[in-house]
C-alpha cells in the first residue's frame, strides 16, 4: 500500500499543513504524523498582496517568483520534518487565483524543486484538468470525507471552513453533491486584521464581544452567489466588493466580526441539498471559533459538531487529502465528478514528476 505526504496551504494563507497517510486512492489502511509550519509575517504578507493582483501577474514576476521559491522551500520543511519514509508527495500549493468560468485556476509552488529536495515522486497540478473540462475545480476533497465517512449515518455534511468555507454532502446511496457556501475565515481574517492586527480572531473573542448588524448581512447575504444552483467555486476575494458596498466599514471593530461570523454562517445555511443532512461535521480553522461554531447550530437544523466527534483530524484533513488524492493520480484514477465540480464524466486529473 502506497505511503503519501499530503501538503496543503490553504486560503487562509496561515502556513503548510503536512500529513502521511497509507493509501491505495480509494481506502486509507494507516494514518501517521502530522504538522502544521506557520508562515512567516513577510511571506504571508507577500501571499496576501499577490492575491490583490494575481489576475495581471506574469509568471516571471520578481514578487512571484521570490514568493515561489520561499513557499517551496517551506514545503520541503515540512516533509523533511515528518521525517517519516514515504513514496509519494501530494503538493496542492498555493492558490493564488481561482477563476473557473474564465477557465483559469493558479496554484503557485515549484514541484520539480520538491521532488530535487526531497528525491520523492511528487503528484501536483490537481485542478486545471478539471476547469480545462468546463469544471470548477474546486472542491477536491469531497471524494476523501466519501472514504472517510463509509461507516457514518447519511445524509451527512461534512464543512470545511477555510479562507473560503466549502461543504460535501453525501447522501444514503454514496452521491455526492459539493460546492463552495461562501466566504470562511478570510473576511473576518481580513477584518481582525485591519482593527486589531492580529491574524485571526482567537477564540472568536472579538466578534463574541458584538452585535450583528441586521441591515449589512442581508446586504451581504442578498449576493446572486446564493442564488445560484452548485456545484460551484469561490476566489478567497470574490465578496470583496460586495463587502465594501455593505456598510460594513461604518461599524465598530466587534460589531463587524459578529457580522462576518454571521455572514459566513447564513451562507451555509443558504446551501440547497438533494435531501437534509441529518448531521453537520466541521472541520479546517472556523471550527476552532467559538463564534462561528455557535452562530452554525444557530441557523442549521442539524446537529452540529467539530469533526473530532467522530476520530478525524480537523487539522489535518485537507492535508490528509492531497496524498489520498496523489495516489488516485498515480493509479489514474478520477479526482472530479459531475456533483462535485459539474464536470460532465468523471475525470482524473494532476501530473507527477519523478525523481
Amino acid at each position: 500500500m502506497p505511503r503519501a505526504i499530503g501538503l496543503m496551504s490553504g486560503t487562509s494563507l496561515d502556513g503548510v499543513d503536512a500529513a502521511w497517510i497509507e493509501t491505495d486512492g480509494r481506502t486509507v489502511t494507516r494514518f501517521g504524523p502530522t504538522l502544521t509550519l506557520p508562515y512567516d509575517d513577510a511571506l504571508r504578507g507577500d501571499l496576501r498582496q499577490i492575491l490583490d493582483i494575481a489576475g495581471s501577474l506574469e509568471a516571471d514576476d520578481p514578487r512571484l517568483v521570490s514568493a515561489i521559491d520561499r513557499l517551496t522551500a517551506y514545503h520541503v520543511r515540512a516533509v523533511r520534518a515528518l521525517d517519516t519514509p514515504a513514496d509519494l508527495i501530494g503538493f496542492h500549493g498555493q492558490t493564488i487565483l481561482h477563476q473557473p468560468d474564465r477557465r483559469r485556476t493558479w496554484q503557485i509552488g515549484a514541484a520539480a524543486e520538491l521532488v530535487r529536495q526531497t528525491g520523492l515522486p511528487v503528484a501536483y497540478d490537481f485542478r486545471s484538468a478539471d476547469v480545462a473540462a468546463g469544471g470548477q475545480g474546486a472542491p477536491l476533497v469531497p471524494v476523501y470525507h466519501a472514504a472517510l465517512a463509509a461507516d457514518l449515518p447519511k445524509p451527512l455534511a461534512v464543512l470545511n471552513i477555510g479562507g473560503v468555507a466549502n461543504v460535501t454532502w453525501i447522501g444514503a446511496d454514496g452521491a455526492l453533491s459539493a460546492f463552495d457556501t461562501g466566504p470562511g475565515n478570510g473576511p473576518l481574517d481580513d477584518w481582525v486584521m485591519r482593527h486589531t492586527g492580529s491574524a485571526f480572531d482567537r477564540d472568536g473573542v472579538l466578534a463574541r464581544a458584538g452585535q450583528v448588524d441586521a441591515m449589512v448581512l442581508s446586504r451581504l447575504l442578498a449576493h446572486p452567489y446564493f442564488a445560484r444552483l452548485p456545484p460551484k467555486s469561490l476566489d478567497r476575494l470574490d465578496f470583496s466588493p460586495a463587502l465594501a458596498g455593505s456598510g460594513l466599514g461604518s461599524l465598530a471593530p466587534a460589531d463587524g466580526a459578529a457580522t462576518l461570523v454571521a455572514f459566513t454562517a447564513g451562507a451555509v445555511a443558504a446551501a440547497r441539498f438533494p435531501a437534509p443532512p441529518k448531521r453537520w461535521l466541521v472541520c479546517g480553522g472556523g471550527r476552532n471559533n467559538p463564534a462561528l461554531m455557535q452562530a452554525l447550530r444557530d441557523v442549521l437544523a442539524a446537529p452540529v459538531d467539530p469533526v473530532e466527534l467522530v476520530g478525524w483530524d480537523g487539522d489535518a484533513l485537507e492535508a490528509q487529502c492531497f496524498g489520498f488524492l496523489a495516489a488516485r493520480v498515480q493509479a489514474e484514477l478520477p479526482l472530479s465528478f459531475p456533483g462535485t465540480t459539474g464536470v460532465a464524466e468523471p475525470r482524473s486529473g494532476g501530473r507527477i514528476i519523478y525523481p
